[in-house]
């Protein structure tokens, strides 16, 4: 037994919509579940303004709807049951527990672990009845008194942490949201807190925060019309909070900028006391996974002393900051290489540094190099068999750079120079830092 999702609508007649979302909560684990389940005859959950809209028509709670309308107006569609079936975008989203009280439609879509067509007798389906406890449940704590208007917003506010206990991914544990709210206080008024033995000190001084991204990109481009380039991000959240007292409460939250792409795969620190199960279920495996939370990524935390790493991450962003060539001739103990870098024109052309790595592995010091440069300065480090191009602090107006060059290797010896197993031959990388 679970719940898909749940709403809280106000209604507002005189209004253009006739009503407003107050609360909403998708369960993205459930989800899934019912997309197995359902097979073919699955209809996922639709955005809250196409879900409003319908709600409202099958309710007959729109303003202008006085017409008579067959497929719900006529009789052998009277209903008995506050279950109804939505008509959204040509498919039918069944079942829909809903029901009115005082103004507010409360709503949600339970989990069928079975077909929908046909529709299956309402008794066999067990997350029915929990539908109805956990509405049932929202109303009494709203309303129980509840004076003004101020009063109902406050609780609105609390609902989100509530229902993280009392029903955990779409799972209801315990219908009376008011026993979870006094759980919530009881323990953080009159437990003493004790210090953990994780945390050997504490921090005196003036509170601060910092948070440091570091992303790096992988790539293989290879150039060719036939074979597509891949690459990814992978981000690490890392952090430091200097905060006094045993054991403080933080919550960082994170947000992508404007037409960034979402975070998927997120492993997060231990120290995370909850999270948005939307946050957790992003994966970029399953190439037909359509999850991709967009956030804010909010992490409630009980920071350690030392710096740590909040989460790591991957992205799949629509380019690679930096287009490359890099190109690798072979002649007995000399290699001619040529590198081309471009700077994509999305990324900002200013960095504090920037530059690329060329290692050589499996071969001798490096004895002689002859090359040229359009920009930048190289360096050699013979014994490690590495160049370094030191590009600074930002490309040319052309946003291209170019590196050619023959290098030469005196005798190998394996105590010193630097092994890999896979960079052999002409297979080698080039590493843009």
């Amino acid at each position: 037994m679970a719940q898909r999702a749940v709403w809280l609508i106000s209604h507002e007649p005189g209004t253009p919509l006739c009503g407003t979302v107050r609360f909403s909560r998708r369960y993205p684990t459930v989800e899934k579940r019912a997309r197995v389940f359902n097979g073919a005859s699955y209809v996922p959950i639709p955005e809250d303004g196409p879900f409003l809209k319908a709600l409202l028509f099958e309710l007959r709670l729109l303003d202008d709807d006085k017409d008579f309308v067959e497929s719900r107006d006529s009789c052998s569609r009277i209903n008995k049951t506050s279950i109804y079936g939505l008509l959204i975008g040509g498919e039918e989203l069944w079942p829909v527990v809903a029901f009115l009280k005082n103004d507010i439609i409360y709503a949600c879509v339970p989990l069928v672990e079975q077909t929908l067509s046909p529709h299956p007798p309402l008794i066999s389906v067990s997350g029915v009845s929990q539908g109805f406890e956990f509405l049932f449940g929202i109303q009494d704590f709203l309303y129980s008194g509840q004076k003004n208007d101020s009063e109902l917003n406050t609780k609105l506010s609390q609902l989100p942490d509530l229902l993280l206990q009392a029903c955990p991914f779409g799972t209801l544990l315990d219908a009376n949201l008011k026993n979870s709210l006094d759980n919530t206080n009881f323990a953080s008024v009159t437990q003493p807190q004790k210090q953990p033995a994780w945390k050997t000190g504490t921090y005196k001084g003036k509170p601060q925060v910092s948070i440091s991204i570091t992303e790096k990109v992988k790539s293989m481009q290879y150039d060719k019309q036939g074979i597509a380039d891949t690459w990814q991000v992978v981000g690490t959240v890392t952090c430091k909070c200097d905060l006094e007292g045993i054991m403080p409460n933080v919550t960082i939250s994170l947000n992508l900028p404007t037409n960034g792409s979402p975070l998927q795969d997120i492993l997060v620190h231990p120290c995370v006391t909850s999270l948005d199960s939307a946050i957790l279920t992003s994966s970029s495996i399953d190439a037909m996974d359509d999850s991709a939370f967009s956030g804010p990524y909010k992490f409630p935390l009980t920071p350690p002393l030392e710096s740590f790493n909040l989460c790591y991450y991957t992205s799949q962003v629509p380019v690679p900051p930096i287009l490359g060539f890099y190109q690798m001739k072979e002649e007995e103990v000399q290699l001619r290489i040529t590198i081309n870098l471009k700077l994509h024109e999305s990324v900002k052309n200013n960095f504090e540094f920037c530059e690329a790595h060329i290692p050589f592995y499996n071969r001798g010091p490096i004895t002689h190099l002859e090359y040229k440069t359009s920009f930048g300065q190289l360096e050699v480090f013979r014994e490690k068999s590495l160049l370094i191009w030191i590009i600074g602090q930002k490309f040319p107006k052309s946003m291209e750079i170019s590196l050619s060059g023959t290098v030469t290797f005196g005798a190998k010896s394996h105590e010193k120079q630097p092994f890999d197993p896979i960079c052999i031959g002409e297979t080698a990388y080039l590493k843009v830092m």
